[in-house]
């Protein structure tokens, strides 16, 4: 189930062109405060608040709670708590900033890419 929660998180940042999108397992991490962390980044404010937005109305129809959310105001850096995904959207100059990656450097990390949409049903007339 959590492979799949982090795949609809994943292309609910990727329906609003967000960037970089990267999953880190936490669950070997003896203190983290969650299992994983989904990073991505927006190249403005606009944007990073359209991806916080799609993420948490997707999860949302999905049946999961948001137990807290920050950084709506400015849209800098904003972190969604899921419970077991806790979810940061940057501005891109913040991501590079704050690098939060390398603090987790040696953690399993996955990459996630936009899917191929599959191609239309043709529908042939005799």
């Amino acid at each position: 189930m959590i492979t799949h929660d982090l795949r609809l998180i994943a292309d609910a940042i990727m329906d609003k062109k967000g960037q970089n999108v990267v999953s880190l397992d936490l669950r070997k991490i003896d203190g983290a405060i969650t299992d994983f962390f989904v990073v991505c980044s927006g190249s403005n404010t606009t944007q990073v608040g359209a991806i916080a937005d799609n993420i948490a109305e997707k999860m949302k129809e999905e049946g999961h709670t948001l137990y807290r959310s920050q950084g709506e105001g400015n849209n800098f850096w904003i972190i969604q708590d899921y419970g077991n995904i806790v979810v940061h959207v940057f501005l891109q100059e913040y991501r590079e900033f704050y690098r939060l990656e390398d603090l987790w450097a040696d953690v399993p990390r996955k990459e996630y890419k936009e899917r191929k949409a599959k191609p239309a049903a043709t529908k042939t007339e005799d």
